[in-house]
């Protein structure tokens, strides 16, 4: 997984100490169909996800990554989701812990691809036949496919 040019930069200054850090996942939906991608680094397949930018809209993020992962072109329909990962530790020794925004986006186009080197494979898959999933990316989609307009303030992570 490539790191982004600020968390390097970041990381020179405050080596492997902790770094909250915003993330977001795009759950993109085409009907009753999912966008997944599987991981690279783990080989677990995974909602789109990716690190904010700074000076980057969150939105505008999911829609970034969900092209730049899977050459699908996605609109953000709304936040579904506000939760907060466990503290997380690399191999490297890095530290870090992620605010996570979900959105729910809408297929607009493109065929799904692996399009970068972070994803093995990109499929669609029907809502009621998933993949193999840790929790937080089954609960991610269930906040997604909820008709409740409102975020889910997720507190099952912590």
């Amino acid at each position: 997984m490539p790191v982004p040019d600020f968390i390097l930069a970041l990381r020179a200054k405050v080596g492997t100490d902790p770094l909250w850090l915003v993330g977001v996942s795009a759950i993109v939906l085409d009907g009753d169909r999912v966008l997944l991608a599987q991981r690279a680094d783990t080989g677990r397949w995974s909602t789109v996800s990716g690190i904010v930018e700074p000076g980057e809209h969150p939105a505008a993020t999911a829609v970034r990554e969900v092209l730049e992962e899977t050459g699908v072109t996605a609109a953000v329909e709304r936040l579904a989701a506000v939760s907060v990962t466990r503290p997380i530790t690399y191999p490297n020794g890095d530290r870090t812990q992620f605010t996570d925004l979900t959105f729910r986006c809408r297929y607009l186009g493109g065929d799904a691809r692996v399009a970068d080197d972070e994803s093995l494979a990109v499929a669609w898959f029907p809502v009621g036949a998933l993949p193999e999933l840790d929790d937080g990316s089954r609960r991610r989609i269930a906040r997604a496919l909820s008709d409740d307009p409102a975020a889910a303030l997720d507190l099952e992570e912590l």
